[in-house]
Order: C-alpha cells, then structure tokens, then sequence
C-alpha cells in the first residue's frame, strides 16, 4: 500500500470543486443529460433526516428531478419519508410501493432504477454503497463521514478514482466546501492576509444527536440500528460523525496538507443508559502538521452545556474569526469582513451537482472528502486509545469498528456489543484500547 501523499493541493487553494473529466469518452446514457435530457431520477439510500433534506434540495435545483425509489433497513422510515416528501413535492416524487426497499439488497434496487444516488445512512456503509452506485455507472452524493475507519477509508478513495475515471459526479456532505463567504475568506487566507497560520481552534460542542428508545419488538441488532448513531461500528463515533466538518474546513485553510500525527483527552462523563450506545460524550483532540501548525479540535454531545461549532484560525498576521467571516488585529481591531452574497451550501452543492449531471462536466470532491475524513478517524482513533497516533500509522491500518466489514452485515449478525447488567454498553478505555 503507498504511502498517503501530504501535499499542497491547487483546487483546494480557490475552494471552488472543479471537474475531473471532461464529456469525451462518457457513454452513451450519461452523454445524453447533457444534451439536454430534461429528466433525472434520483434515488435515496437511506430514509433519515439528511438523506431526506438532500432529496428536497436535489429537486429544488431542477424540476426535471424525480425521485423514484428508496431504501432503509426499516419500512416504516421509507415509507413515511416517501409520503413526506411526496405530500412536499407531489410533482417530483414518482415512488410507489414498489420501488420501496428495506431488505438488505435493496441499495442495489435502487442504484438500478436511478441516475443519481444519494447515500446517507449508517455510515459504515458510506463506502460499499458509493462503490457499488459508480461501479453501477452512477453519479453519487455521498453523506459525510465519508467512511469511519482505515479500510473504509481506502474503499472510498478508490470509489472515487473510479468514478473519475468513468466520468462520474462524486458529491461531498461536507458542504462547508461551497459557502460563498468561507470560499473568499479561504482565498484571502491563501493569499497571504492573516499571514502563517500559527493555530486553529475548532468546537463541535451540542447535545446528542436523537436518542431512540429501545423498541422490545425489535432484536438487538435492529435496535441498534434504529439507534446508529450511537453505536461506534455503525457511525464511527463524534469525532469523525460531527468535528469532521470542522477539521475539513481547517485542512481547507491549510491548502489540502495532513496533519502528521495526533493525541486526545476523550471519554463519557454524563451520558449512561442504552440509549447512549457506546459512543464517548467528549473529545479533545491535537493535530500537529510538520511545520509546527497545531489544531485544537473539540467536540461534545451533552445536554445542558454551552454549545457552539466555530472556528478560528490564528495567523502571524491577523487571526479569522471563520463563523463571522472576518479578520481581526490582535486589540480586537477588524481588518475585514465579508459582505458579499450568502448562500444555503446545502442547497447549492445539490445545484452544482445537477448542473455537472447534465452539463457533461462532472464534479469529484474525493480528494477532500477522504482526507478530511481520514483526519476524523485519526482523531478518534487517538481518543480512543489515549496514546500518540501518527496518521501514517493510522491510514494504513486494517482495522473494522465490531470487527466486522460492511459487506457481512444484515439483521441475522450477531451484535459486536452488548448492555451490561445496568443497561450500559461497554466503552473503549484510553490507555488499554488498541487499534493501532
């Protein structure tokens, strides 16, 4: 396996997305949008929140967008988020109940009947699901984490060199990439106007994502399903499910370079019971890159606590107050602030990727969107063992979260964890855990 290339990347620089092939050679099927064809059909793999928030902005980019199949492990979740799209969008939602799916293979019924795939689901499956959708000749939106472990990671990287090859749009969850405001505030910093980057402070703090009580009808691993994002073999844990928009936005800043190793201080201090899984409630993580830079990242998912997700970036010049578009002196004066047009980014990559859909010109955000994962998972990683983790070291590791590959998984795998005799479910021990 090569070693990962820390680089200064050019494209990065604008923080525009540009494409990474051009109309010659696509096949005939994918050619024809661009001449014009007036319909896409989209289809979701996943019935959640965000699956469902990215079909509503794909069909407020076009008219000529359908959705017309959806897969969840579960019925229910596919068939509400059907009617409440279609109730939203009558006109654009062609799903009848036979282009519902929620057995396993139901993620290859849906890339068979679209053009376009969005994938948000258990994250774990990011990976397998994005591959099978471009191996399949099909232009993907892929939610973020972009996977939540080393293979995961190298099966997306590949994915997306396939699907560069092939002509294939790869669009990116992490949309921070297409504010309007941060991308003049990136090229500003680019272009030397707070000066070197000394630091960079970044916080994810909020309360849980949505907790699911135990349903008693459904097994332990239909549970945990219904409760992903609070079990660390489904989701990856926060660091790499929330703090990864944040390292993205900062490794942005640093022109596309990697830090070269990490540690953290990490653990649960008030979130116990089921429904709580086996994730950690906190996380503070250091990044070092090899000119001394560090990034202080800190995450946490407890109620009751202050909240906040900015970022500021310290240069040897001015320091960027990220969430406010600004720059400021080091008495506090403001050297400039943005005030040009604002933007919904979530709504505008869905616009940009119908437009490279149809235009011939595809979009591939595969380089960021691996390596800002990868960051994530270093990060976890180093909290979770408590130990010094190099991301060398880290990239190049086998390891599976449950050490099981998402390619062996449905209802009938038995769980990696289980509730101990309080209700609780075990938790790495930084110090003792080992991944790497």
């Amino acid at each position: 396996m090569s070693k990962p290339s820390i680089t200064r990347r050019s494209f990065i620089k604008t923080g525009a997305v540009t494409a990474t092939a051009l109309t010659a050679g696509l096949p005939l099927n994918r050619s024809a949008h661009a001449q014009g064809q007036e319909e896409l059909k989209v289809g979701m793999i996943g019935a959640g929140g965000r699956c469902g928030g990215a079909a509503d902005e794909i069909m407020n980019a076009d008219p000529g967008v359908k959705l017309v199949a959806m897969f969840d492990v579960f019925e229910d979740r596919v068939k509400n988020k059907r009617n409440a799209l279609a109730g939203a969008k009558p006109d654009q939602v062609r799903c009848p109940d036979e282009h519902c799916f929620w057995d396993f293979d139901g993620y290859k019924k849906v890339i068979d009947l679209s053009d376009i795939v969005l994938i948000a689901c258990a994250s774990k499956f990011h990976p397998m699901y994005t591959e099978a959708a471009i191996k399949a000749d099909r232009h993907v939106f892929v939610e973020k984490p972009h996977a939540i472990d080393p293979p995961g990671i190298r099966r997306m990287e590949a994915a997306c060199k396939l699907a560069a090859e092939k002509g294939l749009s790869v669009m990116s969850g992490l949309q921070s990439r297409w504010s309007l405001g941060w991308q003049d505030i990136m090229k500003r910093i680019h272009d030397g106007e707070i000066g070197d980057i000394v630091a960079m402070q970044s916080m994810f703090l909020r309360p849980p994502y949505g907790l699911v009580a135990r349903n008693p009808n459904l097994s332990e691993t239909e549970y945990q399903f219904s409760n992903w994002y609070h079990f660390c073999w489904l989701s990856g844990d926060d660091v790499t499910q929330s703090l990864v928009h944040n390292v993205d936005r900062m490794g942005w800043a640093m022109q596309g370079e990697l830090p070269e190793w990490a540690f953290a201080t990490a653990g649960r201090s008030g979130s116990f019971g089921e429904v709580y899984g086996d994730m950690f409630d906190h996380a503070s993580v250091v990044y070092e890159y090899k000119s001394g830079t560090r990034l202080y990242a800190l995450c946490r998912t407890t109620t009751g606590c202050y909240n906040n997700s900015s970022d500021i970036i310290m240069g040897s010049k001015a320091t960027c107050m990220l969430d406010q578009c600004r720059f400021v002196k080091r008495n506090g004066e403001e050297l400039y602030r943005y005030t040009g047009p604002g933007n919904n980014p979530y709504q505008t990559e869905q616009n940009e990727l119908v437009k490279a859909v149809k235009t011939g010109k595809p979009v591939n955000c595969g380089d960021f969107m691996c390596s800002s994962t990868m960051v994530g998972v270093l990060g976890q990683i180093a909290a979770y063992q408590g130990n010094a983790v190099t991301y060398k070291d880290a990239y190049n590791a086998d390891f599976h979260f449950g050490n099981i590959e998402p390619d062996d998984v449905s209802m009938a795998t038995s769980p990696p964890t289980l509730p101990d005799e309080t209700g609780n479910y075990p938790i790495p021990f930084p110090g003792t855990t080992r991944f790497v």
